[in-house]
């Protein structure tokens, strides 16, 4: 390694196992908010009631039977009524229409303005709508397209999986959600923050106290007003918005507080389960993985597959404007109405034989990110960071395969869903 190289693999050795298995193992108290205790199938439950009707009254995990209070997007507004839609088409519908189904709280008729916790989600770009959606996202739109992958790679992505796998090869073993999985997307979407590696654990942990994380980063956004670096705060220092008026003006650190803070949540908080599950998958098919490991190309395949099949986040909300007649049920205004994506991702209607893992399938967009204008924005760096990682391993770890002797790994977590451990050998 390269003298860079050898210190990012130092600063990593330096971060506390345990304090990364509490931060990323959904079964833990930090991460029970969205139902980590859940460990049954949900799926064989949500054919039966997509089977029954496109959609239907009450939340997504009171109607699966999962116990609890989970709290995710667009839960709990006790105050409000609650539908689910289970079908592909029904959450399509939902998404083309952000006219009626808006991405932030609507009124309740005959109450006033929001409560304290809509008006404080309002600041956020995962609750704006229509316009003011389209101008704020398009700031930073370009820093996440495509052919911006190279940058995230080059910049983040490549020296942490590098020194990652580096610091496991002499081992033999290890067990990949903690000693891989969980750095990766930490790492990157810290680092484009110029956030050091020895900060990145506090800042994952103090996510639930957003002044504190502010407090973290107060500094740094100082510090790009006045040096510019090749990083995203950067981008947003010196983005300009074109309000409605015509009238252009910076960002306000409030608002790149704003964007910080979506960034650091999504960006550390949902990669890490996909690239677990995705290599669980391929793990418990070895002649899957053989295939990749020769042809690097099947890979695409794989991870849109393991999208489709077993998306992290399986249930977005969408709140409704206007009174609604909807696939066959009426949803009054200021109702909540949940889109069951992994519900939609398996309907049959759109895909054959949709329970069955199978990257040979023909390729059709699912809900694994999302859909509609909210789609998203980090997809292309998380499919990035998804690829360079399970490539590294498959080349660099020979003869990679699953502990015969530990537990293997089981899917848990309702609204934030993911692997248990992964435990693996491979050859010295």
């Amino acid at each position: 390694m390269n003298t860079h190289n050898d210190q990012i693999a130092a600063d990593l050795r330096s971060l506390e196992r345990e304090q990364i298995r509490e931060l990323f193992d959904l079964r833990s108290s930090y991460n029970a908010h969205a139902g980590g205790h859940y460990t049954e199938d949900p799926y064989p439950v949500w054919k039966e009631l997509r089977e029954q009707a496109p959609v239907h009254a009450g939340t997504l995990h009171d109607l699966t039977g999962c116990g609890g209070n989970p709290t995710f997007h667009g839960l709990p507004y006790p105050d409000r009524q609650h539908f689910t839609a289970f079908t592909y088409a029904a959450c399509d519908a939902a998404y083309r229409n952000d006219t009626v189904f808006s991405s932030s709280p609507t009124p309740i008729p005959g109450q006033d303005a929001a409560d304290g916790r809509e008006a404080a989600m309002m600041n956020s770009m995962l609750m704006m709508g229509g316009s003011t959606h389209r101008r704020y996202r398009s700031l930073v739109q370009p820093s996440f397209v495509p052919a911006k992958a190279q940058w995230w790679i080059q910049n983040w992505i490549e020296q942490t999986v590098n020194a990652l796998v580096d610091g496991l090869r002499p081992l033999g073993q290890a067990e990949l959600n903690v000693d891989f999985c969980a750095s990766i997307p930490l790492l990157t979407i810290t680092g484009s923050f110029g956030i050091p590696v020895s900060e990145a654990l506090e800042v994952r942990r103090s996510l639930h106290e957003p002044v504190k994380v502010i407090g973290l980063l107060a500094p740094i956004v100082a510090a790009r007003r006045v040096d510019p670096q090749d990083d995203l705060i950067t981008v947003l220092v010196q983005a300009e918005l074109t309000d409605e008026d015509g009238v252009r003006h910076q960002l306000s650190d409030v608002e790149i507080y704003g964007f910080i803070y979506l960034l650091l949540a999504a960006g550390s908080g949902t990669t890490w389960k996909q690239m677990g599950i995705t290599i669980a998958a391929l793990l418990e098919r070895p002649a899957l993985m053989d295939a990749v490991r020769a042809d690097k190309a099947l890979l695409r395949a794989v991870v849109e597959e393991s999208l489709r099949w077993m998306p992290t986040d399986p249930m977005f909300s969408r709140w409704v404007a206007e009174d609604i007649d909807f696939h066959g049920v009426h949803l009054p205004q200021g109702s909540v109405l949940h889109l069951a994506i992994g519900s939609a991702n398996r309907d049959p209607e759109r895909w054959a034989n949709p329970d069955e893992f199978d990257p040979t399938r023909p390729l059709k967009p699912s809900f694994g990110f999302g859909g509609g204008p909210h789609v998203c924005l980090g997809m292309h760096v998380a499919r990035a960071e998804i690829h360079v990682g399970i490539n590294a391993l498959l080349a660099n770890l020979p003869n990679l395969r699953l502990n015969p002797d530990v537990t293997p790994p089981k899917p848990v977590g309702f609204y934030e869903r993911g692997v248990t451990e992964i435990p693996v050998l491979f050859d010295v």
